[in-house]
């Protein structure tokens, strides 16, 4: 009760009432007046309940009009209130544009302009652009959220230089959807080359000149759909296809790609499931002493077993790069491989492979370091291996990196080399222990003059360096004999033996000892 008379409503009946009882004491106190009023009205017979009634019922009255008025701005006030918390929640706090939740509507709603139709120029048209940036968290991490921020709005503000603003939305992160009407094939291909020329242009900010890429791809209603829902999820089909290729290309919607997508979506639910289930396991390749032909170690391959079938692992591996599964993958497959490591001879080491992806983990030498201590293994006995493309993105979370490894007592190999982005300058930065020379190279080297000079520097380089080497690949006795004459240090390859399971290892490295007693 206190509240409803502290409330609006409550003061205005205490204020109606007021009123009336000062009305029904003027009422009685000019008597005379009233009756003659009343009986004029009522043919004399009003009495006292009669006055009563008629000024309770003003007051009533004046009252219910005052609550009509307050009900009024309340609504008012109530959809102003709704219609900004709408905006709000249709559209990016950051570019202003519309968001996820306004295409919903914008499917269900579509605006009159693209559904429309007029005799005279046929049947209308939808083309669904999807745009991604690339190298956009290159730029957020150069720059820090704020710059990132500044990149975005400037390439929103680019994006609806050349369509409809309300056609375009932000959908979150780095991608946007652009909706643009009744354009010829000719038209859409010029269209998504515009977006990808207006996005890469240079951004200053500050005192600082930075450009992102961009992927795009497209879809056209009603060729690839019914409803601008599905022409958008083809679209999107597009520009995964169109990141594939890599930076700034486009791709229009085709048939095919939609068995791609399916085929590595069921891949990625395998995937899952073999990871939670355990199903991944390491094998093991040997590495042999190419000065003594002792065995020194092992490398360890990530390998699946999907119903009797092997699974590349460069399929299986990407798509754990792209969902993120990576990690986990990796400290399975590690915490394994160096339990496996710890029933071998403790003069054989484990090399195990690290992902680009993976090198911007920062967290990535701390893991390492917590497998080791929970399995056991001396950190010396391990070996990782990094390739050149892993060092590029991030160089100085690279070198950190490799440094706590040294720190720790871990080896640390440059793995694949020649085949990335190749330099001196990454060789004098970066401190390595061994350098792997890519089996692409030693597999034509005999019949490639530019290969087998590529090789002849390799080791060069390597032994200036005072740096080991391991050759991979050697399936062929002249390709043994050559790499021995060199004085390579390690060899890797089917000539020695594939990858085994550990269930092999303890059998094969038997037969190693007793094949160089013989």
């Amino acid at each position: 009760m206190k509240d409803f008379l502290e409330s609006k409503a409550g003061r205005q009946l205490a204020q109606v009432a007021a009123v009336a009882m000062l009305l029904l004491v003027g009422c009685i106190a000019y008597d005379d007046l009233l009756m003659r009023l009343v009986q004029s009205v009522s043919a004399g017979k009003a009495n006292l309940i009669i006055i009563v009634l008629i000024v309770a019922g003003l007051a009533s009255f004046a009252y219910s009009v005052l609550r009509i008025l307050d009900m009024r701005d309340e609504m008012m006030h109530r959809r102003k209130a709704f219609d900004a918390a709408d905006h709000i929640a249709t559209h990016d706090h950051l570019t202003k544009l519309p968001n996820r939740y306004a295409f919903d509507r914008f499917v269900l709603h579509p605006d009159e302009k693209l559904q429309d139709a007029d005799e005279d120029i046929g049947p209308q048209t939808a083309t669904v652009f999807s745009i991604d940036l690339d190298g956009f968290k290159k730029v957020n991490d150069l720059l820090g959220h704020q710059g990132g921020d500044i990149l975005l709005k400037e390439v929103s503000r680019r994006i609806c230089a050349l369509a409809e603003y309300e056609c375009v939305f932000r959908f979150g992160g780095d991608e946007f959807v652009a909706v643009a009407r009744n354009l010829s094939p000719e038209k859409e291909e010029l269209f998504a080359q515009l977006l990808i020329h207006s996005v890469s242009r240079p951004v200053r900010i500050g005192t600082l000149l930075t450009e992102v890429g961009a992927s795009v791809g497209y879809a056209r209603l009603p060729d690839h759909g019914s409803s601008l829902e599905e022409v958008c999820h083809r679209s999107d089909v597009a520009l995964y296809e169109a990141k594939s290729r890599g930076h700034n290309q486009y791709s229009l919607f085709q048939p095919e790609m939609q068995e791609k997508v399916s085929e590595r979506a069921k891949l990625e639910g395998d995937l899952r499931r073999a990871i939670d289930e355990g199903r991944i396991e390491p094998f093991y390749q040997p590495l042999i002493n190419l000065r003594t032909g002792e065995l020194c170690g092992f490398e360890a391959l990530a390998r699946w077993n999907k119903d009797g079938v092997f699974v590349s692992p460069q399929h299986f591996i990407a798509v754990a790069e792209e969902t993120g599964l990576i990690t986990t993958l990796f400290e399975q497959l590690l915490s394994k491989a160096c339990r496996d490591a710890q029933l071998w001879p403790v003069t054989l080491s484990l090399s195990f492979n690290v992902s680009p992806v993976q090198m911007e983990d920062r967290l990535l030498a701390s893991r390492v370091l917590h497998i080791l201590q929970q399995t056991g293994l001396p950190s010396s006995r391990l070996e990782i291996e990094i390739t050149e493309n892993a060092l590029v993105d991030d160089p100085d979370l690279a070198a950190a990196t490799i440094e706590q490894f040294h720190a720790a007592g871990i080896q640390v190999a440059l793995d694949d080399f020649g085949t990335g982005y190749s330099s001196l300058a990454q060789l004098a930065r970066f401190k390595f222990d061994k350098i792997k020379i890519d089996k692409s190279f030693v597999s034509s080297f005999t019949h490639n003059e530019k290969n087998a000079k590529i090789i002849d520097a390799v080791l060069g380089l390597s032994r200036s360096l005072n740096l080991k080497t391991t050759v991979e690949g050697i399936e062929e006795n002249a390709q043994l004999a050559y790499f021995m004459g060199q004085g390579c240090d390690i060899g890797q390859g089917y000539i020695f033996g594939k990858a085994m399971p550990q269930a092999e290892v303890v059998g094969f490295v038997e037969d190693r000892k007793r094949a160089l007693s013989a």
